[in-house]
């Protein structure tokens, strides 16, 4: 079979595919090369930084693999923000980063970098307690004191979302954070404060729907006075049995 031949076939040839090839080439080189985009790597040596913490910006030079909780802890001393398992299972370590819930122990510094930082000593504001910090110590909800920082920025990120939040939102807005001493129903009853849903008295308003609760006064009054208002006191078939070993005890 001749050249002739062949070229006369209709179709793409292999021809076609070779001159194409080169004329590819040829505008590839005429374009010009790329330049290659700056590379972001930072390190190993220390780097400047700038966190806006809690409304301040600090200037700090450190490692790029410092994590946000030793920077804060070692560089800065704000030691409120507590480092517990290290891995972000506890929730211990909790700050807000532009308002949501981080676990500063799996963040690096060098990446929060221009954002805004708040920690558990920015919560309080000119010398006085937040509502939150407040509702937690009328509520008794904490005991070791390990989880309550991280347990607190949680709750306060929570009512910056929801003021008047459920019972189910606060439970998915701590179920981050783990508390040993199991405090929890204490904390739900101090989100419930500093959102105005609980009493001082610890009843929960009627107006809102919500039953109420809690062991009444000794004289069975509420605070107004009204008798009527106070719930029942329930029996508890462990108590009782526990009191009448007592008795005995005390007879004997």
């Amino acid at each position: 079979m001749s050249d002739d031949s062949f070229d006369e076939k209709p179709g793409f040839t292999r021809r076609d595919l070779m001159r194409g090839a080169l004329v590819g080439a040829v505008a590839a080189g005429v374009g010009g090369k790329v330049a290659a985009a700056p590379s972001a790597a930072l390190g190993p040596a220390p780097v400047p930084l700038e966190l806006i913490i809690n409304g301040k910006r600090h200037a700090l030079t450190v490692e790029p693999r410092v994590l946000l909780a030793d920077a804060l802890r070692e560089r800065l001393g704000l030691t409120g923000t507590k480092v517990v398992c290290g891995r972000g299972a506890c929730g211990a370590c909790t700050v807000l980063v532009d308002g949501q819930t981080q676990c500063s122990c799996l963040l690096l510094a060098a990446e929060v970098a221009g954002k805004s930082i708040t920690t558990i000593e920015g919560v309080a504001a000119d010398g006085r307690l937040s509502p939150i910090q407040e509702a937690f110590i009328q509520a008794d909800a904490l005991q070791c004191g390990f989880c309550t920082s991280g347990m607190v920025m949680s709750c306060k990120a929570l009512l910056d979302r929801h003021p008047r939040p459920s019972r189910t939102q606060i439970a998915e807005a701590v179920a981050g954070n783990l508390c040993r001493c199991g405090t929890y129903p204490h904390v739900f009853d101090a989100v419930e404060r500093a959102a105005g849903i609980r009493t001082a008295e610890g009843r929960k308003w009627e107006s809102e729907g919500y039953a109420e609760s809690r062991v009444p006064s000794p004289d069975r009054r509420d605070a107004r006075g009204d008798p009527s208002r106070t719930p029942a006191l329930r029996s508890d078939e462990r108590i009782d049995a526990a009191l009448g070993d007592l008795a005995e005890l005390e007879e004997a």
